[in-house]
């Protein structure tokens, strides 16, 4: 077989070494335009969340049977096209067991908490600038806070176990009716509830058709005035465009985010969510590195390397 590992930057060699077995491996880091043309050949096509793969991509790749990508959320990848033309898409959705060990989304929770009630991106610029005043950038503490965890899956429970040993008072609500157990110290309401009590809300929903836009205008609307809203899971659950509405009018204090809607990395600088980032204080942005630690990123890749033989053997 044919593997092309599209976004090889830091791939893990163990992982690269277990692909072997199954033919030849080509490492790459390629854009749009080179991926479109080195897809052709390839029997395995490996990717992270540079690229969405789409029916240009599959239709590029005549001899494409498996798609490798090591996330829990699939929208960067067109599953009813892939489904259409018999190719399998291998992931990390439904590992529950393996997951309980990769951290790194839900550690990445905790610290856009911390540096969005610490101001502490304005604060390092501001030293990076010369400057050594205090003052302008007090915060507010994580202990004492109420926090609304919505979603009890995996990176929930975690965020949620996290915040209990911070001090805060947790709550959460899920929309699972088998979601009927949470952490010691972790109350679950319903989310009206939530919303109403909670100073800071944070999102951990996975994204389908039925979750797409959930948390919109109403839910906002809904929050305790001056609250804050972190999102980790994936932009298109949210109505950036309220969002943006409540940050201006003051009725969310500010909001911490990893993923945005709509993600593409070589054209997000127009995008309406980074363009008020960019002129507010009050929003913090990361370009959706929940899951990019060296440590996780290993764990899966040599965990997806073993799946993707076992596959193929079989």
């Amino acid at each position: 077989m044919k593997v092309l590992i599209a976004e090889s930057g830091g791939f893990s060699d163990e992982a690269a070494e277990k692909v072997r077995a199954l033919g030849s491996v080509v490492l790459a880091d390629l854009n749009r335009d080179y991926l479109l043309a080195a897809v052709a050949e390839a029997d395995v096509l490996w990717v992270r969340l540079r690229h969405r793969i789409d029916r240009e991509v599959m239709a590029a790749a005549p001899h494409l049977k498996i798609i490798v990508t090591p996330t829990t959320g699939l929208n960067h990848i067109d599953l009813d096209e892939a489904e259409r033309r018999g190719i399998r898409v291998l992931s990390l959705r439904g590992e529950t067991h393996f997951l309980k060990e990769i951290h790194a989304t839900a550690e990445h929770t905790i610290a856009l908490m911390l540096g969005l009630l610490r101001n502490l991106p304005a604060a390092v610029e501001h030293v990076r600038s010369g400057g050594w005043n205090r003052d302008l950038f007090r915060g507010s503490e994580l202990f004492g806070k109420t926090v609304g965890v919505i979603g009890l899956g995996r990176v929930g429970h975690m965020v949620a176990r996290y915040l209990v040993a911070f001090g805060a008072e947790v709550y959460a609500a899920d929309s699972n009716p088998e979601s009927n157990s949470a952490e010691p110290g972790v109350t679950l309401v319903p989310l009206p509830e939530l919303l109403s009590r909670a100073d800071i809300v944070t999102l951990h929903v996975n994204l389908d058709s039925a979750t797409a836009g959930f948390f919109g205008a109403s839910q906002f609307a809904a929050m305790r005035k001056g609250s804050w809203f972190i999102n980790t899971a994936r932009g298109e659950l949210v109505d950036e465009g309220a969002l943006i509405r409540l940050l201006q009018d003051g009725h969310v204090a500010g909001a911490a985010l990893d993923v945005l809607s709509g993600e593409d990395p070589e054209n997000m600088s127009s995008h309406p969510m980074v363009a008020y980032a960019r002129e507010h204080r009050n929003v913090l942005i990361t370009p959706h590195i929940g899951g990019c630690t060296g440590e996780s990123m290993r764990k899966t890749e040599r965990f997806l390397a073993e799946r993707l033989v076992g596959h193929v053997r079989h």
